[in-house]
């Protein structure tokens, strides 16, 4: 009990940088964006780049010593084997501290079910990668209690309404702070973050929400100066 409550307060700040960067791309940002970052035990910074290029960017922050951590930006369902283009929790070991499950875009565009997520959550819980897992505003409660019979003490709940997303504007803080309060009735051990047009210009209305434990960054986290911004907003 203890340790979760030392993990729930510990405030994350992710950055989703999604189909973009080379490793070249990676390197470049990750030695701007160290040049200016003071790591905090408080607050954890993780970036999620595409598939192809986490290993190598394991590799390099460990030799830089970039006190960063690495998520993958999706997990398969089921477990090694027979699974063409698939990448297995299993794989993640070592090179993965965090999954990101059931984005709004994966569950749009490649039409991942809550029963898909829930396969997702349950593969990387066995595997000790922590998941993160996203949820909207009109399907948050079968989203959440469709996960209800896995044991994982290290789920991140990601709130990202899709029209923040879509619009690319951000939800009132009152209306993210009542959609907090219902998820932390469903799983109230668990930290909860919000995700949704957030920038370094709007960033000081979102740190501060009450039952919020960190930031998910998608655009914004692509630019070192603008997320280096918002990962010292929410250390101060």
């Amino acid at each position: 009990m203890k340790k979760q409550a030392a993990e729930k307060s510990k405030k994350l700040v992710i950055g989703n940088w999604k189909c973009t960067k080379s490793f070249e791309d990676a390197c470049r940002w990750f030695d701007s964006f160290s040049a200016n970052y003071e790591p905090r035990e408080d607050v954890e910074v993780v970036i999620a780049p595409p598939m192809i290029i986490l290993a190598q960017l394991a590799d390099y922050l460990f030799k830089k010593g970039v006190q960063v951590s690495l998520a993958a930006q999706d997990v398969s369902p089921f477990p090694p084997g027979s699974y063409t283009g698939a990448t297995a929790a299993d794989m993640l070991k070592g090179i993965s501290d965090y999954a990101i499950v059931g984005h709004h875009e994966r569950r749009r565009y490649f039409h991942e079910t809550s029963q898909n997520v829930t396969n997702k959550v349950s593969e990387t819980a066995d595997a000790g990668i922590k998941p993160i897992v996203c949820v909207d505003t009109d399907h948050a409660m079968s989203q959440l209690t469709s996960l209800g019979d896995i044991d994982c003490d290290n789920l991140v709940i990601a709130y990202c309404p899709v029209d923040a997303l879509s619009y690319r504007e951000p939800q009132a803080p009152e209306k993210i702070a009542e959609a907090a309060s219902f998820i932390s009735q469903v799983y109230p051990a668990r930290p909860i973050i919000y995700g949704g047009a957030i920038s370094e210009k709007n960033v000081e209305q979102f740190v501060s929400i009450s039952r919020i434990s960190g930031l998910f960054i998608g655009s914004a986290s692509l630019q070192p100066d603008s997320f280096g911004k918002i990962v010292r907003a929410v250390q101060q």
